[in-house]
């Protein structure tokens, strides 16, 4: 039981590398800002429509950065796939470590933040009143206090049962098995 954890652990963290690069490609082009905008990107029917300077440029890495649409459902996958994984990951430690349960909840903090920091779905809700960067720096806050938390656990687990060639291979091939899996 605690190889199959260790396995785990070691998919959540290849996940969040995914995770991390595609968050570093999509904050290139994302713009967390509160104030109203007319859009004027290349989806016709929303020209000229006020929206949030937010969800006009996750608008425009959707429609006009190449293949930004492309890395915006990769990065929600992979955080979906990183959440689930976590929670698979408690589950096999008997919830009795304190990272996992912190691990899960920073998780589904950084997923509530990322969707209210996009501006897409809190709006209009008592959630919705927080300032858009406020959202976006509690994204990156959580994600990377979670990031901290899958390599402690990682080199801790690493101590007791250490890895080895075959072990890493069968993590990686997993990690994209589940990746690609469709």
């Amino acid at each position: 039981m605690e190889r199959a954890r260790q396995l785990v652990g070691e998919m959540l963290i290849y996940c969040f590398v995914v995770v991390l690069l595609t968050g570093g490609f999509l904050a290139f082009f994302y713009a967390p800002d509160g104030e109203m905008v007319s859009y004027d990107g290349g989806y016709e029917p929303l020209r000229g429509v006020p929206m949030s300077a937010a969800y006009d440029s996750v608008l425009k890495i959707s429609f006009d950065v190449r293949g930004g649409l492309l890395i915006r459902q990769l990065h929600h996958s992979s955080s979906v796939l990183l959440v689930l994984g976590t929670v698979v990951w408690a589950l096999l430690g008997r919830f009795r470590y304190a990272p996992a349960l912190l691990g899960l909840g920073l998780g589904l903090l950084g997923g509530l933040a990322g969707y209210g920091s996009a501006d897409d779905l809190l709006s209009g809700t008592v959630l919705g009143k927080l300032p858009i960067v406020l959202w976006y720096g509690l994204h990156v806050l959580a994600a990377l206090a979670l990031a901290a938390t899958l390599v402690i656990s990682s080199h801790r687990e690493a101590a007791r049962h250490p890895r080895t060639p075959a072990f890493v291979a069968l993590s990686l091939g997993l990690t994209a098995l589940v990746f690609f899996w469709r």
